[in-house]
């Protein structure tokens, strides 16, 4: 069992940045990979960004070169780094742990982008 808690989250105006963190407990082997999903109202959920412990990391393009993903192998963690937000990024960003038999999902944290 994985649990994932998220912060950072809150309401800024276009342009400024926010840095959400996401850390594991519970009880497992080893987490080799860590991800941001986001879902905005009335839209599916979609991934952000995805980093793996053995130094790989990708953004997706809605947000590259605004976003960085970063990570602590030894704390379980990872972080999203937003710059440059949008009211578009408007979402709830949720944290997810991917294992071979499970998905794990954080409880997410909304962050508000206006004009």
């Amino acid at each position: 069992q994985v649990q994932l808690v998220e912060t950072g989250g809150g309401s800024v105006q276009s342009g400024g940045s926010l840095r959400l963190s996401c850390t594991a407990s519970g009880t497992f082997v080893s987490i080799n990979t860590m991800a941001w999903y986001r879902q905005a109202p009335g839209k599916e959920r979609e991934l952000v960004a995805t980093i793996t412990f053995g130094g790989h990391s990708n953004v997706e393009d809605s947000v590259k070169g605004r976003f960085t993903i970063s990570g602590d192998n030894a704390k379980n963690a990872v972080y999203l780094q937003m710059n440059s937000l949008k009211p578009e990024d408007t979402a709830v960003y949720y944290c997810n742990v991917p294992t071979w038999n499970a998905q794990y999902w954080g409880q997410g944290t909304q962050v508000t982008v206006s004009l």
